[in-house]
């Protein structure tokens, strides 16, 4: 069965195997991907994108995001602190964001969201 992802996918598929380091294509691929509902593969770029840009801290967030999906809720809290440290601030966004909907009641999420309230 199709899906509306398709032929984005196969684009930026093509693209990248062209253009493997460039992160504009690696970074809508990680987005088409989790989209579609292909998480693993979401995660893959977003680790990808994250050796690539290891200073942005939305590359970061959306990594933490991937790994929450995955149910990997240590690991997306680690994430959401190194993008935290980088400078991520979007503390409303981050209780609101459906992708971190699994880390609301992990204490160590609650944690980080209180410190950041807190200032």
């Amino acid at each position: 069965m199709k899906n509306k992802y398709d032929f984005e996918l196969g684009f930026y598929e093509g693209l990248h195997k062209r253009m493997p380091k460039d992160t504009k294509v690696v970074a809508i691929l990680a987005h088409l991907y989790t989209e579609s509902g292909s998480i693993d593969h979401g995660l893959k770029m977003d680790r990808k994108l994250a050796r690539l840009l290891p200073e942005d801290p939305t590359v970061q967030y959306n990594l933490a995001c991937s790994l929450a999906l995955k149910g990997r809720l240590a690991d997306a809290v680690a994430a959401l602190h190194c993008a935290v440290s980088l400078g991520y601030k979007d503390v409303h966004w981050m209780r609101n964001d459906p992708d971190l909907c699994d880390l609301l009641e992990y204490p160590a999420f609650v944690q980080l969201v209180h410190d950041l309230e807190m200032g």
